[in-house]
């Protein structure tokens, strides 16, 4: 690939960011849009001052919890479900039901249940996360060989067994897709969830920001999202290199 198409997804939002801080710099930007260097100023004073970091981390903490539990629980069911055809008859209508509902909905009931502290937030995120992990996991284990899943059978292997050592491994590269999707689905959920009821983290500070006029707070909190996601995904994608390599050379030879 040209170097010019490589860096082009990075020279175009550069010279976006560049035609932005020369309009603020003329004074022809609305109040509600700071210029870059004045979210940048920002940010640097409240990342020394340490409630960046405050809010940064509780809405980490939400966002990952809910995400390592919505995902485990979801490859999970979603891997019996492809192994064992009467879990599949027991989920699968429940699933179609239930997922085209928006989790956020469920808010309300949620608060009522489990406060309106942290158990609560995590609650509505590992729900969100559930879904696109069991739809990911099924479909990537049902693609299984049969061939590999008879030779496993054949060799005495218990059913627990073909789950984590035969399906599992098929189903990696499906679920991968299904973890990008429920990592920034964590992230939208808690962002809202912060929005609605919460005295500290990301989405409350955009509201707080809001409220008291403070456009230059409300773009840090916003860019400080997209910070924690990127660097989230990024290392999920490492993690997916490092497991798939295997078959990711061979995508790649195919190519």
């Amino acid at each position: 690939m040209p170097a010019c198409y490589r860096w082009l997804g990075v020279i175009v939002p550069v010279l976006l960011v560049v035609y932005w801080e020369y309009q603020g710099r003329l004074g022809a930007l609305p109040r509600y849009l700071p210029a870059p260097s004045v979210i940048a100023r920002q940010w640097w004073e409240m990342l020394l001052g340490g409630d960046l970091l405050r809010h940064t981390a509780a809405s980490t903490f939400r966002a990952l919890a809910g995400f390592a539990i919505g995902a485990m629980l979801g490859a999970s069911v979603g891997l019996f479900a492809a192994a064992l055809r009467p879990v599949e008859r027991f989920y699968e209508p429940i699933i179609s039901l239930t997922y085209p509902i928006p989790k956020i909905a469920a808010l309300p009931i949620i608060f009522a249940w489990f406060g309106l502290g942290d158990v609560s937030k995590i609650v509505i995120i590992f729900v969100s996360v559930f879904y696109p992990l069991y739809v990911t996991a099924l479909a990537g284990a049902k693609s299984t060989s049969r061939v590999h899943i008879w030779a496993a059978r054949s060799m005495g292997a218990r059913p627990i067994t073909i789950v984590f050592r035969v399906l599992l491994p098929a189903a990696l590269p499906q679920l991968f897709n299904g973890l990008r999707v429920g990592l920034a689905l964590a992230f939208v959920v808690m962002f809202v969830a912060e929005m609605v009821s919460s005295s500290e983290g990301l989405g409350y500070l955009i509201v707080f920001a809001e409220q008291n006029e403070r456009f230059d707070m409300m773009y840090v909190a916003i860019v400080t999202i997209g910070i924690v996601g990127f660097v989230a995904d990024r290392l999920l994608l490492l993690a997916r290199r490092h497991l798939l390599v295997g078959q990711l050379a061979a995508t790649e030879f195919r190519r």
